[in-house]
């Protein structure tokens, strides 16, 4: 009989890793369906940078005083992160792997307003919402668009195949702010202080960047119990 698991993927769409989750998950997911384990999977919030200015930060400087690296440890970093994000999402557009971007001159980014969205892509369907997070994903990751944008946002609504205009009036009336908030404390109050994180039935967690091999073996193991 074919086991739905139900799980939450909190994340924030300028965590690297959580590309790299991301990609790591669906890869297990389809290998499990041979097995008749499936997944139900809800994305949901997490700001890594909650008081960033609407203007962003860059990434050297925000790496450097969030973590102390140096300008060349946060270049080595960005190139394993960028390997790791193709390993794991090989098919993400195209036939082609993820592809990030990230240089020395990229910015870090408020998410609220992203979050937002995804909120309201939730409400349409989850296979919207993932589409949009992979928008999003694209849209810092690849394209290094301002994340603060509403137009930037609305057009990621756009390519995951949901409605411009409806986008537009979200953004613009502050729609799903307070869902937000309180998504976001609930995790918080759960123990979630790091993402992404990918909690299971309510009740089990699997933590970081994981490749498919880890997330398979665990949902097996979850999916018998």
């Amino acid at each position: 009989m074919p086991k739905t698991l139900h799980i939450d993927f909190v994340s924030d769409v300028v965590c690297p890793w959580c590309v790299v989750g991301l990609g790591g998950l669906q890869t297990a997911l389809e290998a499990l369906k041979a097995e008749g384990i499936e997944a139900k999977v809800h994305f949901q919030p997490f700001e890594l940078n909650p008081q960033m200015a609407p203007e962003g930060e860059n990434i050297v400087e925000h790496i450097g005083r969030k973590y102390g690296s140096t300008p060349e440890q946060s270049a080595a970093n960005r190139a394993m992160i960028c390997e790791r994000a193709a390993e794991a999402w090989p098919d993400f557009a195209d036939g082609k792997p993820f592809e990030m971007r990230m240089g020395p001159d990229s910015r870090i980014w408020n998410t609220f307003d992203a979050h937002r969205l995804l909120h309201w892509a939730g409400t349409v369907g989850a296979a919207e919402q993932r589409a949009l997070k992979a928008a999003l994903f694209a849209a810092h990751f690849t394209e290094g668009r301002v994340m603060t944008d509403a137009g930037v946002l609305a057009e990621a609504a756009a390519a995951a195949g949901l409605d411009r205009a409806r986008a537009v009036e979200v953004l613009a009336d502050d729609l799903y702010a307070a869902e937000v908030r309180a998504a976001e404390a609930l995790w918080v109050s759960r123990g979630i202080n790091a993402v992404p994180a990918v909690v299971v039935e309510g009740k089990w967690l699997i933590s970081g960047g994981q490749p498919a091999s880890v997330f398979e073996d665990a949902l097996r193991k979850m999916a018998s119990e």
